[in-house]
């Protein structure tokens, strides 16, 4: 079954279209009536709001503490929805620039307003930017910050950014801490949670000392996908019912409506699009192994190479496009596999473009080192009072101090170019580089999967076949925890069980499995499969029309080693945004070798995430106004 969504959607309006003419019966003309007196058409009446209904959620001005040494004020744990379906979780802090407010002590308190003249960096107290971070690169659940901790604020405050740390429900649900009370969780309940401290932030606008237009997300791993959804699905109706279980604000305390589109999004390795990622993993690197669940014998060989085709059909039902409007599309080779057509050589080029930037701006000898298991943490995590920001693992015979369970490593150092782009090739020769022109070139995919990016996860690499994976978890529900939710695998194995049965360890009830999980209900009536849809951001993006509720800038990194975000899925976020007119900027990077989250080619990732905020947030042009005494000129354009 090769359906895309942009097919499934015209079959279904031409199928629509077909039963509403055939139940229309041909009628004889009958005479026209007489006119009759034409009433004066009464103005419909408006439809009445309780002002007062999210009075609840207003941040009170008379409450804010104050941090003297470090010039900061905070409010923490303040709900941002009526109705919680975890009061742990969802709260969210506020860290504001001291500069932006006039306080006045009021015991342990400070009674706050906004400072009309104040300047911090390039930002007044009207026009500064929030940033928010999605600190979780497994999708747990983010809890807001219940003690203060200055730690790591300082490059943001200083900047003149707001601070707002939003906790969250993840991947599946738990038990309140204090009631034991259980919870929901799963998709789509953390986007829609921060959808509701949005919300809630722009319900406060009044007293807050920023501009609540220019809300930024940051995030990495599955957090970092988690922000990319809620910067695409500003305002979806799809997501209604679930803001409306938990009291989401939908208006303020004007009756205006309520918003929960935001400015921009910067996004470490994202892992998104679960519909089609186990496809996207065995067409990168799957089915270039023969090893573990992909040895010859095993059925889920036979699977592998199915989703890796199943991946060719899928992409040329995108209708993705490079930067010059030109189709990206994949197309078979002798052996059957999709290992050619504009769109893998959209890939083969990011990869050489990576490369050479890489091999041109390194110095040599230079030194690798295994990555740390440790993700890192932004400001406002409760480790932060526990360890150093920074768990990068250490030298040979160097301890980290402080760090729990940082490991000694074993470092490799490479004396030249040569030395280190031969251990690539190895006996295959699938890069190379041109000093004089500071420019690498890519042959294909199996060499640079073979050297660089093994297979290192088995086969449904992300819907795992016993269900134990943790994107199992995310599509979970109240009744049962882990669930499949892979609509490629779950047709490819209904369709083809009869050959997969013949090879070694298949089990039969992996078809019934599949097929039930995927229509399974969660507490807003909404299946598996439709939850899968509606948390990728493709979705929103390539639709018929423009899309609505776009983020206007974006900044995405990924690492070519970084073994949990295929290339692809990230590569196919950045197409999909280059073509939608509602994104004025995207800055996309391919980092190579380097597989920890927090990618840059240069630099440390927060401080080149708040310049780039600063940059996307310039100040309006001043104008001088005319005066009153000035008459208009009556001359033309031409004098």
């Amino acid at each position: 079954m090769n359906l895309t969504r942009r097919s499934l959607l015209a079959t279904v309006g031409m199928g629509v279209t077909a039963g509403l003419a055939a139940c229309q019966r041909p009628q004889k003309p009958e005479p026209e009536p007489e006119p009759e007196p034409q009433e004066e058409p009464q103005p419909e009446p408006e439809p009445e709001v309780d002002l007062d209904e999210f009075a609840d959620l207003a941040i009170d001005p008379n409450a804010w503490l104050y941090d003297e040494a470090n010039d900061c004020y905070y409010q923490l744990g303040i709900p941002y929805c009526l109705m919680p379906g975890s009061e742990q979780y969802e709260s969210l802090s506020i860290f504001v620039p001291g500069a932006y407010f006039e306080g006045t002590k009021k015991g342990r308190t400070y009674a706050c307003t906004i400072a009309p003249d104040a300047k911090v960096g390039s930002f007044t107290a009207q026009t500064a930017p929030v940033v928010m971070p999605i600190n979780s690169s497994s999708c747990s659940a983010q809890e807001c910050p219940t003690s203060y901790s200055y730690a790591g604020l300082d490059r943001y405050l200083k900047a003149g950014l707001v601070y707002v740390y939003a906790g969250f429900r993840g991947r599946s649900g738990g038990y309140e801490s204090t009631t034991q009370e259980y919870f929901s969780g799963g998709a789509p309940w953390p986007v829609v949670d921060l959808k509701a401290a949005v919300r809630c932030l722009r319900y406060n606008a009044s007293v807050l000392p920023c501009n609540t237009d220019r809300i930024f997300v940051f995030g990495h791993g599955a957090g970092g996908g988690m922000g990319a959804l809620l910067a695409v699905s500003g305002n979806s109706e799809s997501y209604a019912p679930y803001l409306a279980q938990i009291g989401a604000a939908t208006h303020d305390d004007q009756g205006e409506d309520l918003a929960d589109q935001i400015y921009g999004c910067a996004t470490w390795c994202p892992l998104t699009s679960y519909g089609a990622v186990d496809a996207a993993y065995e067409w990168m690197v799957g089915q270039y192994s023969s090893e573990g669940t992909r040895a010859d014998d095993q059925w889920t060989k036979l699977l592998s190479s199915d989703l890796a085709y199943a991946y060719g059909d899928y992409v040329n039902g995108l209708g993705l496009v490079d930067g010059d409007g030109a189709s990206l599309t994949l197309d078979r080779i002798e052996d059957g596999s999709f290992a050619a057509g504009s769109y893998y050589n959209y890939l083969t080029d990011l990869i050489a473009e990576s490369a050479g930037h890489f091999l041109s701006h390194t110095q040599f000898p230079y030194t690798v080192l295994p990555r740390s298991d440790a993700d890192p943490v932004f400001p406002g995590d409760p480790s932060l009072r526990l360890a150093p920001a920074s768990t990068a693992d250490t030298g040979e015979g160097e301890t980290s101090e402080g760090v729990p369970g940082v490991r000694q490593v074993q470092a490799t150092v490479y004396e030249s170019i040569e030395s280190y782009v031969s251990s690539l090739n190895g006996e295959n020769r699938w890069l190379t580089y041109s000093a004089a022109s500071e420019t690498a070139d890519v042959t294909g995919l199996w060499g640079f999967a073979q050297a660089l990016r093994p297979a290192a996860l088995e086969v449904c690499a992300y819907d795992a076949i016993d269900r134990s994976a943790l994107a199992n978890q995310l599509f979970g529900t109240d009744d049962q925890p882990t669930l499949h939710f892979d609509p490629l695998a779950a047709s490819l194995i209904e369709s083809n069980h009869e050959t997969y049965a013949k090879a070694q360890g298949w089990d039969e009830t992996v078809v019934s499995e599949w097929r039930g999980d995927l229509v399974e209900l969660d507490t807003c009536e909404v299946s598996v499969a439709d939850r899968v849809a509606m948390t990728d951001p493709l979705t929103f993006l390539l639709v018929d029309g423009e899309p609505s509720g776009v983020a206007p800038h974006w900044r995405i990194n990924t690492g070519l080693l970084h073994e949990h975000a295929p290339l692809a899925t990230v590569a196919n976020l950045a197409c999909a945004l280059k073509g939608c007119s509602a994104v004025e900027d995207l800055a996309f990077e391919a980092v190579w070798d380097d597989d920890k989250v927090l990618v840059e080619r240069q630099g440390g990732a927060e401080d080149n995430f708040v310049a780039w905020v600063v940059s996307s947030c310039p100040e309006p042009e001043q104008t001088e106004e005319p005066k009153e005494s000035e008459e208009p000129s009556d001359e033309g354009e031409n004098g």
